[in-house]
């Protein structure tokens, strides 16, 4: 793997969220999340709903995230 391509995808771990989507997430600090979707955004129900939103953002998604870093199956890079 390239150097910028581990940059951009090392350290990914799949996520699955309870809308049904499953997107690959990096957690570079506490504040700092990366996520790359599998499936088109268009199939997440929250996204849909929220278009005219300068930052559309799933709730759910971000729900799942945590809690994924509470169980220990996605860790925080920076502690």
């Amino acid at each position: 793997m390239s150097e910028r391509d581990e940059f951009l995808v090392g350290g990914m771990v799949p996520v699955g969220c309870d809308c049904g989507n499953r997107v690959l997430v990096k957690k570079n600090s506490p504040q700092h999340t990366s996520v790359q979707w599998l499936s088109d955004t268009r199939d997440c129900p929250e996204l849909c709903g929220a278009r005219l939103a300068l930052v559309p953002t799933c709730l759910r998604l971000r729900d799942s995230i945590e809690k994924a870093v509470r169980d220990g199956t996605l860790e925080v890079a920076d502690g």
